[in-house]
């Protein structure tokens, strides 16, 4: 198998589709490095699980001797990319997008090779256009080629407003593949619309279009949407250790070949407990990004609060609810999470924990949603798989 093989071989692993392969070899055959452009908009200041899928498709062309470029997207992020979008997202400004490019940048260090990454911010050419500029590169579209995104037509379908802005998204993420000279563009399997704008507007330019690479998408703690800071679902990579492990904790077992193929590229032992490749999945990601000792601290006291139900012995928030506030385990519940856990949880949420059996205080299963704690009595209250407090 030649150089050129093998490197296709291992880049095309975990891939979910390659516009196209046969170009894909061909740009490979070359034998110079490939530009090889992942874009990000910071539309929040943390970067989450989802996001590293593609930053380590990146960092595997860094390390095969390919220029990675990560795209700050200061200018698109003010947009908001569209995709799989049921409604149009909110408007940013400027100066909040650059505070979370900052962070943006730091986090993706942890899994890129700074030395060997080009970062670009696309203001660096769109905050010069005229607007005729502007004019003369939407021309080069029409709008029946826009309409054609499946997230679009459902918008409309549906009576849903589709504004003028969000048509120029995928026009501006393409233009970046021009200015850069993309030879490879990176994207979740959502971005394959703008991509191959990118395509048509290289072609246009005379220049050889950018290979597609489409990763799939990484669903959040909820197994059910993408993951998403503004869907509550994520895993930050800034998270504490023990947060880390405990939200890791807490998918599915259906999700958890998911997460083996995305985020460890590998397939779950076929003798492996259920229980046990869990929470072998959480210690080995929460130690890629903190470290193997803190890893094994969070392991133990996640067994401790958890597995082994010795919470009393277990290092927990202390929560000493208001001396107004409702006693029933629906209130003190819902409290407890905005006041101590930094989350939030409705009453309708805590009720389904209580139906469902995952809540428990002083190591008593609670099933009455209407169980009252009283005034003074200290104990544990444990509201799910990876929360508890100490009350009293």
């Amino acid at each position: 198998m030649s150089r050129f093989s093998e490197q296709l071989s291992a880049l095309m692993q975990g891939c979910a589709q390659i516009l196209s392969e046969k170009e894909l070899t061909a740009k490979l055959a070359l034998g110079r490095p490939l530009r090889v452009k992942l874009g990000v908009d910071p539309t929040s200041p943390d970067i989450h699980l989802g996001h590293t899928v593609g930053l380590s498709k990146l960092r595997q062309f860094q390390e095969l001797g390919h220029e990675a470029i990560l795209i700050i997207g200061d200018f698109t992020a003010m947009i908001g990319d569209p995709s799989g979008r049921s409604a149009t997202r909110p408007h940013l400004t400027h100066e909040q997008v650059m505070e979370h490019a900052k962070t943006y940048q730091e986090q993706a260090f942890r899994i890129l090779d700074p030395e060997k990454t080009e970062i670009r911010y696309n203001g660096e050419w769109f905050g010069k256009m005229t607007f005729q500029d502007v004019m003369r590169l939407d021309s080069r579209v029409t709008l029946q080629q826009m309409l054609q995104r499946e997230d679009f037509r459902e918008r409309i379908d549906k009576g849903q407003p589709v504004r003028a802005h969000e048509i120029q998204y995928p026009i501006m993420q393409g233009w970046d593949s021009v200015v850069i000279k993309a030879d490879v563009e990176l994207g979740g399997t959502d971005q394959l619309f703008n991509i191959l704008v990118g395509r048509d507007l290289q072609h246009e330019e005379g220049m050889h279009q950018q290979v597609a690479m489409m990763l799939p998408i990484l669903t959040g703690l909820d197994g059910v949407q993408k993951m998403s800071k503004s869907l509550g679902n994520a895993v930050g990579v800034t998270e504490s250790a023990g947060e880390m492990f405990g939200k890791l904790m807490s998918i599915s077992d259906a999700q958890m070949e998911e997460y083996y193929r995305l985020l460890l590229h590998e397939r779950i032992p076929a003798d492996s407990h259920p229980m046990e490749a869990k929470k072998s999945l959480a210690e080995r990601l929460t130690a890629r990004f903190h470290s193997t000792a803190e890893a094994g601290r969070a392991r133990e006291e996640f067994e401790l609060r958890f597995s082994k139900k010795d919470l009393e012995s277990a290092d927990l928030p202390s929560y000493n609810p208001p001396s107004d506030l409702p006693r029933d385990i629906i209130t003190l519940g819902v409290n407890a999470f905005e006041s101590v856990l930094g989350g939030k949880k409705s009453k309708s949420d805590l009720r389904r924990l209580v139906e469902g059996g995952s809540v428990s205080w002083k190591g008593e299963k609670v099933t009455d949603p209407k169980a009252i704690i009283p005034v003074g009595e200290a104990g544990v209250l444990k509201l799910d798989r990876r929360n508890a407090v100490r009350i009293g």
